[in-house]
């Protein structure tokens, strides 16, 4: 089975968070044991603040047994398609377009989302498997 991982629950392992930290381990380490883990170039570029240098993030998510996968036309497609049914309902910038790259990503390219974020990814991507950390 593929995880896609969510920035949040990544950040709460790495920087680590006092509230979130242990249950984001607890899902990551059961998210390993069902398969494999995958972020795209978008989660990538999120948690490249928290490092600084390119080998030490790189580092990090190999320990972790987290791969990259390459975002690609069809999912952005999706992304893009989803993100304007978002801002004709009336979405507010509060959601930008990033958050729906990875939700169309996840949906196309894994079997599952573990995620923090709850109610938005099922909301327009509700085929996706959400798992909750």
């Amino acid at each position: 089975m593929i995880t896609f991982v969510d920035t949040n629950v990544l950040l709460d392992v790495f920087l680590p968070d006092a509230e979130w930290g242990e249950k984001s381990v607890v899902s990551l380490e059961r998210a390993f044991q069902e398969g494999s883990m995958v972020i795209n170039e978008i989660i990538y570029a999120e948690l490249a603040p928290q490092f600084g240098e390119k080998d030490l993030l790189d580092t990090q998510l190999g320990r972790l047994g987290i791969r990259t996968l390459p975002l690609d036309q069809e999912a952005a497609f999706r992304a893009g398609l989803a993100w304007k049914e978002y801002r004709d309902a009336g979405g507010r910038k509060n959601r930008i377009l990033a958050d729906f790259l990875i939700g169309a990503h996840a949906l196309i390219r894994a079997e599952r989302l573990l995620t923090r974020d709850r109610g938005f990814y099922k909301k327009y991507f509700g085929s996706l498997q959400v798992i909750y950390a």
